[in-house]
């Protein structure tokens, strides 16, 4: 079973509970956009939404145009919580079989190995991430092909804030940006920076706990960035059930 590393502090709770959070609530939207679309699909256009309607004298809609888009926006953003959140919680999958037959000391620097080249993925992952968002909110990308060595020189076709979803409609909550991002042009769909923020917030997050994992097996809290003999441990808890 996976290892849980419980949080350090106030604050390391606070990030974990935030975590489990937005990953609970993620889950929970794309169900109750899902559920509609498919009542108001399927429902709406049976003879029970015909009388319905009748009985209403409206036209009720036949399904949500942007819930197929809502629903790819939210997994894309439950799967990259949902990579950092597995490296917390050690519970990536993993071939430990080389680890298993050296010595410990051995098996400590193998890992620590594994952990650079895992943060420094991690990082190229951050630029990769942020050179491709920042356009979008009209905030320069970095220069340099590995690592950055500044930021570009931004020009009139740098700034592409105003590209839009395709379906997501702008909620009138948000309008109060486009006076500052779009100059005072009224979005019809929501601008494209809203839901591709977590590209680098999630690389940036998937980068801190690397670094977060690599700590702790330095300093021997943790002896690897893997879940590994899963099988032998659910055996293990399940004689202990037997047993109690």
């Amino acid at each position: 079973m996976s290892s849980h590393n419980p949080p350090n502090g106030m604050f390391g709770r606070f990030i974990d509970e935030l975590e489990e959070t937005v990953i609970a609530l993620i889950l929970g939207a794309m169900t109750i956009i899902t559920f509609i679309n498919v009542v108001l699909r399927y429902g709406v256009n049976s003879s029970f939404g015909r009388w319905l309607e009748d009985l209403l004298g409206v036209d009720l809609p036949g399904g949500l145009i942007w819930g197929l888009e809502a629903t790819s926006f939210l997994f894309a953003w439950l799967v990259l919580f949902g990579v950092s959140y597995a490296v917390k919680k050690t519970a990536n999958l993993g071939v430990d079989a080389v680890l298993n037959v050296v010595s410990t000391p051995t098996r400590k620097v193998m890992t620590l190995i594994a952990a650079a080249v895992c943060i420094g993925y991690a990082f190229l992952l951050l630029k990769g991430a942020w050179d491709y968002w920042a356009n979008f909110a009209n905030l320069p990308q970095t220069t340099g092909r590995w690592f950055p060595t500044g930021f570009e020189e931004m020009g009139r076709t740098s700034y592409r804030s105003w590209y839009e979803v395709i379906d997501i409609p702008m909620p009138e909550w948000l309008r109060f940006i486009e006076p500052w991002i779009n100059e005072g042009e009224a979005y019809e769909k929501i601008p494209r920076f809203i839901p591709y923020v977590i590209l680098p917030f999630g690389a940036l997050l998937l980068f801190f706990r690397f670094i977060q994992a690599t700590v702790r097996i330095w300093r021997g809290e943790a002896e690897s960035l893997i879940v590994s003999h899963e099988a032998e441990d659910a055996v293990e808890d399940v004689a202990h059930m037997n047993k109690d």
